[in-house]
């Protein structure tokens, strides 16, 4: 993928050279120019898959405009955003992404019309399994890209309609009406299913070495005069195969189904959409039934980030257990940078909230609110506490780096690591980020070592999860559908790993296991932590309509005069929202020039 976008970015300069003998008309290749290069025709679909990484975001950024996180730079376009200067003008998370992903989407459409016409290869076998596999692979990032605009732009009109985004299906032209109004939101996830059910079809499950019994038949037809399998799965391999790896494939759009599916039940969404629980159970029970339920639940994913010997080892495209899907792979040290511990060469720019740190249960799987059963001591807080919240935070008194230096963040310190110690570098919350990061990394500047880095685009763990939610809104806690596994068992599975009741059998998923309403509140904690950081938190809030305004929280430390730490909690930056903005806006410059209806209220 990289050689080919590579070779598109350098066509114009082999253009040129025919300056030397014959002089050109003109050095710019149009459309006519994809029939007679199949390099060229990729290209322009490759463009799609380039600008994904303005959809799946490498750092933690709208988490700081929700409560798990707050960042310690003034100039962050999320924090400001957060504190009450959200507008349809000033829409850092999703006015790119309004350009972003239809300008994807216009290269889609251009392929999709044009691809017909292209000489993928000179066997006509290949060439029917290269057209089939990038129409599908069109169809599938076209899907993808009309889910990031849905995700950003649906929302309920002045006149009580869902509205979505304008559907796009064909190119446009300066010539074009660009004044076609906003669809419908049931109309949009009408048209992301219909996208997504034929990639599905085209697509291979995953790119990889095949057997014969995995062939689609409808290939095996048109190898009808290939006489031996072995040369039969060389053929299908040769467009399929590994070759062909971190490509969109039918495993991932099954996934995007299930993650389109489980907003449009979601209450803010639901009132307007045909939409049901059970469908979203269902759509994400599809993908997780092909690695065995709950059974295929990866025992090490809840740390995937932090799995070096499994990142060194990744082939190119490959993804590990836990993963779906990722991006490209990069070696580099930007997110210990920006994010370790300033003693660390960092600048210590996330800030994880005491509330987030007090959303983590005791190991015993008991809530610290549970003053009966938790065993939580405010005067040792982070003691015997569920695991995964010394993985994902740094705290007062842990460690960060290599080698292990242990981090003060109370007031009591005597360095830079210290609550408010400087502007711009210091905790804001008395907690730094460890979640995503590499301590093998080191950015001092004597050493600057730098490690592999990805982005998991959809984990496994996020489709397990929105199974549990749509589960057990469909069919009650236990309830198994047509399934071999409940909302139930995904969360005992999903704490188990962690090491959460490890000790007790989960007394407290026992004591709630036929509630639904606290099955529901439990479910949505155990995203809130799988999940955090990863940019889902802020869409989360929105699609539950829940509270967007709870202020962020951090601990201040103190040390007394015998030596003891007192823990007081301190407000850190109030949240400004308005309740229509579960929805976000229409840009305010796509509704003054093409008249689009904005979501009420903005």
């Amino acid at each position: 993928m990289k050689n080919i976008i590579k070779l598109v970015a350098l066509l114009p300069l082999f253009t040129a050279c025919d300056d030397l003998f014959d002089p050109a008309i003109e050095n710019v290749r149009d459309l006519s120019s994809m029939s007679d290069d199949p390099v060229y025709s990729h290209g322009v679909m490759s463009n799609a898959y380039v600008l994904l990484q303005d959809c799946y975001r490498s750092a933690p950024l709208s988490d700081v405009a929700t409560d798990d996180a707050v960042s310690n730079d003034n100039s962050n376009a999320w924090r400001s955003m957060a504190t009450g200067s959200w507008t349809a003008q000033n829409d850092p998370g999703e006015r790119s992404q309004w350009k972003v992903c239809y300008n994807a989407i216009q290269y889609l459409n251009l392929f999709l019309e044009n691809m017909d016409d292209v000489e993928w290869a000179r066997d006509e076998v290949v060439q029917q399994l290269f057209k089939d596999r990038l129409q599908g692979e069109a169809y599938g990032l076209r899907a993808v890209h009309m889910w990031f605009l849905l995700r950003a732009h649906g929302g309920w009109s002045a006149d009580g309609q869902l509205l979505g985004v304008p559907i796009k299906t064909a190119s446009e032209t300066p010539e074009s009406d660009f004044t076609q109004p906003r669809d419908t939101y049931q109309d949009c996830v009408d048209q992301i299913l219909e996208d997504c059910q034929k990639a599905i079809e085209l697509l291979p499950l995953d790119y990889k070495d095949h057997t014969i019994g995995e062939i689609p038949q409808k290939y095996l037809d048109i190898m009808s005069n290939i006489a031996e399998d072995d040369a039969k799965v060389s053929t299908y391999d040769r467009v399929n195969g590994t070759g062909a790896t971190g490509r969109i494939s039918a495993r991932i759009v099954e996934a995007v189904r299930a993650q389109v599916t489980l907003f449009a039940a979601s209450p803010a969404f639901s009132e307007g959409t045909t939409v049901k629980w059970e469908d979203a159970a269902n759509y994400a029970a599809t993908v997780l039934d092909r690695i065995g339920g709950v059974s295929g639940m990866d025992a090490d994913g809840y740390t995937w980030f932090a799995n070096t010997t499994e990142i060194t080892n990744l082939a190119n495209g490959a993804v590990p257990a836990e993963v779906i899907w990722r991006s490209n792979m990069e070696t580099n040290l930007t997110l210990e940078t920006d994010n370790f511990p300033p003693t660390l060469y960092g600048n210590g720019r996330i800030n994880p909230t005491q509330n987030l740190v007090d959303a983590f249960p005791m190991a015993n799987g008991y809530p610290i609110t549970d003053a009966a059963n938790s065993g939580y001591d405010s005067n040792n807080p982070y003691a015997d506490r569920d695991p995964r919240l010394a993985a994902y935070i740094v705290f007062d008194g842990s460690v960060q780096g290599t080698p292990d230096t242990q981090i003060t963040t109370g007031s009591y310190g005597t360095n830079t690591d210290a609550l408010n110690r400087e502007s711009g570098k210091s905790t804001r919350t008395g907690y730094y980020l460890r979640k995503l990061l590499r301590k093998d990394c080191n950015p001092n500047p004597q050493y600057n070592t730098s490690q592999k880095h990805y982005t998991a685009r959809i984990r496994y763990t996020e489709i397990f999860l929105a199974y549990a939610e749509a589960a057990n809104e469909a069919w009650g806690p236990q309830g198994k559908g047509s399934h071999s596994y409940s909302a139930y068992d995904v969360i005992k599975a999903i704490r188990s790993r962690a090491g959460v009741g490890a000790d007790n059998g989960d007394a407290y998923l026992e004591s709630i296991k036929n509630d639904k309403d606290k099955m529901r509140e439990l479910i949505r904690n155990e995203r809130r932590l799988e999940l955090c950081f990863e940019n889902i938190r802020f869409y989360d809030l929105r699609r539950w309509k829940a509270d967007l305004t709870e202020t962020a929280r951090g601990v201040n430390i103190t040390k007394e005069q015998d030596g003891s730490l007192k823990y007081t909690t301190i407000d850190v930056e109030n949240r400004d929202y308005q309740p229509y903005m579960n929805y976000g806006p229409i840009p305010y410059s796509e509704v003054l020039n093409f008249g689009f209806v904005q979501n009420q209220g903005w």
